[in-house]
């Protein structure tokens, strides 16, 4: 299945669903069923099932069964995609189509494409591209790095060494 989620802002990321739509058209995409939550945007998917909003229960479902998910540039969508281990390709609102304030999603999605974590992409006119790309590629593992973190600022905090407590 492909889950595509476009979060629950305020902008509309019509081009995205249209793409989704033309794909499955042209028979790119063909034998997944495809449900998309579409948030704010005004285009209605032709060629797939969608709700505007989802709740927790039912969002983690759709995302439970997807072994794709498509998104936009949001760290949550992604993160929780990845955490998942589910294959994201992400694509970016950007403020031109008044789809975002701002191009902040770009650099976000860079990121995460930096660290072979999703397929990122810069358009949606790559969507093609990436569906078949997907398929064949081996993505990083998400590795959490918490645990250091809170290392590091226990560490700060207690003016010890690493592993050493301070009382």
């Amino acid at each position: 299945m492909i889950f595509i989620t476009l979060g629950s802002q305020k902008f509309q990321f019509n081009r995205l669903l249209i793409a989704v739509d033309d794909l499955i058209e042209k028979g790119v995409i063909t034998d997944s069923e495809v449900f998309a939550q579409i948030g704010c945007s005004d285009y209605q998917p032709k060629h797939y099932t969608y709700a505007r909003f989802l709740d927790r229960e039912q969002f983690a479902d759709c995302e439970a069964k997807a072994d794709v998910v498509i998104t936009h540039g949001g760290t949550g969508a992604i993160m929780g995609a990845v955490k998942r281990g589910k294959k994201v390709i992400a694509v970016p609102r950007l403020a031109k189509y008044g789809e975002h304030v701002d191009d902040h999603q770009r650099q976000l999605i860079a990121q995460f494409k930096n660290l072979n974590l999703i397929c990122g992409l810069d358009d949606c006119g790559e969507l093609e591209n990436a569906i078949r790309y997907i398929q064949k590629h081996q993505f990083a593992s998400y590795e959490s790095n918490t645990r250091r973190i809170l290392e590091s600022i226990e560490h700060y905090i207690c003016g010890g060494k690493e592993g050493e407590k301070n009382e």
